[in-house]
Order: structure tokens, then C-alpha cells, then sequence
């Protein structure tokens, strides 16, 4: 499978987020979309074992390297990507050792325990992402990893359910004791006034990234950030619809619709002209 159609049947709002792009960075920067969905699918297969997940993951940290035995199609051309943009393995096998956590732990005690898993998965994802749009100011650096913990904190809000009956809990065990909400309540999806709070000092923390990422982003650097700005106004409005709504993330899936989406990718468009 090309690198173009995973992120076609993948659905993601970063591939809305890419028609922003010229042509070239389109292509390249969906082709790093596809590494970072192709590794997280072998974390989250329901068909292969931890070992064979494993030994998946270690595959590619070997084939960021160099061809090895029978590597993926993709491998080659996410290896081009490192060579024309300067990237490191380093900050590819980052991203890897993000999603091998969810091979080994389910449960974090702490939201700076949680902070690492979230600068892996996401922050690190932004890292690469800037490279590849281009910018000026070192900066944007700290922009891409600020609005990572936004994107990923966003996720975990809206996934608590589905990431419950997989087993995993994401929101920090230290504070769902502060807030009087017990992983009993979680399995049982009860979505009480202790769970209300829970998830509005979650959100509260992902709105406070957001602002701390628009404060950094460079004027610079702001019109090559058109495709980061998209995904965080789309973002912040699926943040603000599960608030209205009071989180019933157990109940309901929260997507914005096709045409939402399309509104948030025409202004940002345009406020960057």
C-alpha cells in the first residue's frame, strides 16, 4: 500500500490539514503521515502478539538505517525523506519508542510520566512535520512540541472510552484520585460530577497548550505553519464541542463533520493569504 492511500483510507484530519501544502511537501509530508500510521497500526494490531508487534517496530528502526532482509515499500522512500530534509533516524526512532510504550504500559502515574508518551507520540511527530513545511525561526521548534501535547492531550479527552476497553488508561492515575474518580467508574463508564471535573482539568490543560503554541509560533514562520495552524483549529473546535456537550466521550464518537472541517482548512487559508 503507497504512502498516499494510507492516509486516504486513514480519514485523519492531518490529511485534510495537507491541502495547504504545494505539491512537493504534500507528497513528502505524506509520506511521513504513513511511516507514523503504518508503526502505530503494528502497536495497535489486534491480530499480531507483543512479540511479533515487537519485532515489527524493530524493523523499521533498522530500515531508518539502511535496507534490511524484507523491508516495507515505504522504508525507502521515508529514508529519502531524512536525506532531503536533514532529519536524523534519531527523531524517526523517537516516534517509534512513543508507540512501542503502549506494548509495556497501560496506566500512568503521573502527568509528567504521561508527558514523555505524549512528546513521542505527538510532539516529536510536530518536529519532523516542521522540517518538512520549512520554516526560519528556531522557534518554531518549541511551537511544534507545545502544540504536540495540545493535539495529543485533545486525544486523549476524546478517547478516554476506546482507549478503556483496550485496556489503557491516559489520564494520570495521580489525578483521577485528585478528582475522586476510580478506574472502577472508568470501566463502568460512569460519567458522574467527579468525572465532569476530571476531564474539565484535562481540557483545561490542552486549552492552555494551544495558547502557549500561538504564542510561540514565529511571524516568520507563520504562513510555512499553514497546515499545523489547520490541525489546531480543528483541534481546538472538537475541544470545544466535547466541552459544551459535558464529555460524553463514552457514548458518543466526536468527529466534526466533513464541512466543519472544510470551514476551520478556508480560514486559516485565507487569514494566512
Amino acid at each position: 500500500m503507497d504512502a498516499a492511500k494510507i492516509t486516504r483510507e486513514s480519514k485523519s484530519n492531518l490529511a485534510l490539514a495537507f491541502v495547504s501544502l504545494g505539491r512537493e511537501r504534500r507528497h513528502d509530508i505524506t509520506t511521513f503521515y504513513a511511516f507514523c500510521r503504518v508503526i502505530d497500526d503494528i502497536a495497535d494490531s489486534g491480530t499480531l502478539s507483543a512479540s511479533e508487534k515487537a519485532q515489527g517496530l524493530a524493523a523499521w528502526r533498522r530500515w531508518l538505517l539502511a535496507p534490511f532482509g524484507e523491508e516495507d515499500p515505504l522504508a525507502g522512500d521515508v529514508r529519502g525523506l531524512i536525506a532531503k530534509y536533514r532529519l536524523t533516524p534519531a527523531m524517526l526512532e523517537e516516534i517509534i519508542a512513543g508507540v512501542e510504550m503502549d506494548l509495556t504500559i497501560s496506566r500512568y502515574a503521573t502527568w509528567n510520566e504521561l508527558r514523555l508518551y505524549c512528546y513521542r507520540v505527538a510532539s516529536a511527530v510536530g518536529l519532523v512535520s516542521i522540517e518538512i513545511f520549512g520554516y526560519k525561526n528556531q522557534r518554531c521548534k518549541d511551537y511544534a512540541v507545545e502544540l504536540g501535547f495540545a493535539l495529543q492531550t485533545t486525544n486523549i479527552i476524546r478517547d478516554v472510552g476506546k482507549d478503556m476497553r483496550l485496556g489503557r488508561i491516559y489520564l494520570p492515575q495521580e489525578e483521577m484520585k485528585r478528582f475522586g474518580y476510580s478506574e472502577a467508574e472508568l470501566r463502568n463508564a460512569e460519567r458522574n460530577e467527579h468525572f465532569l471535573a476530571l476531564m474539565n482539568f484535562q481540557a483545561e490543560r490542552a486549552r492552555i497548550f494551544f495558547c502557549t503554541a500561538a504564542a510561540l509560533l514565529p511571524r516568520e514562520d507563520r504562513r510555512s505553519m499553514i497546515a499545523a495552524e489547520i490541525m489546531s483549529a480543528v483541534y481546538r473546535a472538537l475541544l470545544r464541542r466535547m466541552a459544551s456537550d459535558g464529555f460524553r466521550v463514552f457514548e458518543k464518537e466526536y468527529r466534526l463533520n466533513r464541512l466543519r472541517k472544510a470551514a476551520h482548512v478556508a480560514a486559516q487559508l485565507l487569514w494566512f493569504r
